[in-house]
């Protein structure tokens, strides 16, 4: 045996990278296995219960998934480990939720057993009704999410089969005049329809507002799509109408600035989870229409208050848009449950190979701090180190030799402390986009970085997802979100969109050494290393005096 994987009996995959078929088991093992660390020359993946079942809801069986680690496998494959995979995989189905002419939505089991132990379970309790038979129980329609979420807990995943409403007709077509769908999306539209709900992973920059459009024309109904901020909705309803055969009057913006309810509407996540006394003002949006489907962007960033509005959205056909599928709040389950399993994730390399994405290079830049702020840092109480380290004054003079050095190449410098980020939009002598920033400013700002009236652009984390700015080629991170792997690969994102110069992009990092700010920098990176990004690591000493 001579193959590039090594499977271990604790479930981890060890991929040698070098190996001639290193690619092809990669291809291979990514429908089922995670990755969870990919340094220069040996990948960690591992097999976990939800991973399994995704490949088991995208139609892969345990003979397919045993078939590929024993063809791949340098040494004999761990005999426990091949009855676990199959036994996992078994779990999922055995369970169905289907619908019946005569009860309506019913729970109905394969396995008389397992109905029994889950109805046993309390977790169960208010979200069954009456027993029909030893195989089948009426289940609460409203309940259809919840019980799906608690039998994946329960470690007994049901296949929902139970169809959905076709929803009010609204045509709906691509005009594709220029412009034609790349193969990867169209597969990914393929996975989505063909499964009925789920999610579709593909990089930022990779067309994601595309696969929903398509998704729109195939499905031909009214559409609700729940977008992460007002910015955000312009930039989809402008897509649509370049793209498809809606007009603007077709497209409505429910947001803080406007409640408009059409046969598409565009709401924000922020104002659907608005409370007043203590009660969701804006769910009647949920009811306003008899919506076709739902689509959700930026799927891994949806507020926990939404996945309970989703768990009563479970008869529409449901679609989740995403770069990463890692939640910082482990929910991914949630969104397994009551958005649908992964249908299509292309890996960023891949994309990227295929001249779709820019290629990056990424580097970390870490200051020494004076023995003055070393000081302060050191004294300081927990809460305050990361604040002390993220606004290090010497990040600014940092950041200028780095905006010098790619002199004339859109830039933007990428923060979460305001006061750090007007410093820094003084002394660039740049325009700061800012949560107080007005949509209407912010559009300005955005649409005068596009055409290239400006250069540059201090932007915090309002700028992190969504927006589109094709030619951005550089982008500067001096503070984040602490260890946030998502806001990581938004960042890089930003500037991933291929250049008409065909250019590559310079995604940098400022840090602070020995601080939590290189510790959190290291867990940021996670992600990215695992879609095969290096980070280089530069000491600012170093760097080209302006």
């Amino acid at each position: 045996m001579s193959g590039p994987l090594i499977v271990q009996s604790d479930k981890t995959l060890l991929l040698e990278v070098d190996h001639d078929q290193a690619d092809a088991c990669r291809r291979a093992i990514a429908p089922f296995a995670e990755l969870e660390r990919a340094p220069e020359h040996v990948h960690t993946y591992r097999l976990t219960p939800l991973g399994l079942w995704n490949a088991r809801a995208a139609g892969h069986d345990a003979e397919q998934v045993v078939d590929v680690l024993l063809e791949y496998s340098r040494y004999p494959v761990p005999h426990a480990l091949l009855v676990d995979v199959a036994e996992i995989m078994a779990r999922y189905g055995r369970l169905q939720l289907v619908q019946d002419p005569v009860h309506g939505l019913v729970l109905h089991a394969l396995d008389p057993a397992v109905l029994a132990e889950v109805m046993r379970s309390k977790r169960t309790a208010g979200l069954l009704g009456a027993r029909l038979d030893a195989t089948d129980v009426v289940v609460h329609a409203s309940e259809r999410g919840h019980l799906k979420q608690v039998l994946l807990k329960l470690g007994w995943p049901a296949e929902d089969l139970a169809g959905y409403v076709d929803g009010e007709a609204h045509p709906i077509a691509l005009e594709q005049d220029g412009w034609a769908m790349r193969p990867y999306q169209q597969h990914a539209v393929d996975g989505f329809w063909h499964g009925g709900s789920g999610v579709v992973v593909l990089p930022c920059g990779a067309g994601k507002t595309i696969v929903g459009a398509a998704a729109m024309a195939k499905s031909s109904t009214t559409t609700l799509i729940l977008v992460t901020n007002t910015v955000s909705a312009r930039q989809w309803r402008d897509e649509l109408v370049r793209r498809t055969s809606l007009t603007e009057d077709e497209i409505g913006e429910y947001s803080g600035a406007r409640k408009e309810i059409r046969p598409v509407t565009i709401a924000t996540y922020q104002v659907l989870t608005t409370r007043r006394n203590g009660s969701y003002t804006h769910l009647e949006l949920l009811d306003a229409r008899d919506w076709g489907l739902v689509v959700y962007d930026e799927v891994h960033l949806l507020p926990a208050p939404i996945f309970r509005m989703t768990a009563d959205l479970q008869a529409r056909r449901r679609l989740g848009l995403t770069a990463t599928l890692v939640r910082e709040d482990g929910r991914e389950d949630e969104v397994f449950s009551l958005i649908g399993p992964k249908r299509f994730d292309a890996p960023w390399k891949d994309i990227e190979a295929q001249g779709y994405i820019a290629p990056a290079e990424c580097v970390e830049v870490r200051l020494t701090l004076p023995d003055a702020e070393r000081m302060t840092y050191a004294t300081a109480e927990p809460e305050e180190k990361y604040r002390l380290a993220a606004t290090a004054a010497g990040k600014n003079r940092v950041v200028e030799q780095l905006v010098a050095q790619h002199d004339g190449e859109p830039t933007l410098v990428i923060g979460q402390y305001l006061d750090q980020l007007h410093e820094l939009a003084e002394h660039l002598g740049a325009d700061l986009i800012t949560g107080e920033t007005t949509v209407r400013e912010r559009q300005r700002l955005y649409d005068a970085f596009r055409t290239g009236e400006i250069s540059r652009l201090v932007v915090s984390k309002v700028a992190n997802f969504s927006i589109d700015l094709p030619e951005a080629s550089v982008a500067i991170q001096v503070s984040g979100s602490f260890g946030s792997r998502q806001e990581e690969a938004q960042r890089l994102g930003r500037i991933m969109r291929p250049k008409a110069s065909g250019r590559t992009a310079h995604f940098y990092t400022v840090v602070a050494r020995d601080t939590v700010d290189q510790e959190f920098a290291a867990h940021r990176q996670r992600f990215l290393a695992e879609q095969g990004y290096a980070y280089t690591i530069l000491d600012a000493e170093d760097l080209p005096t302006p």
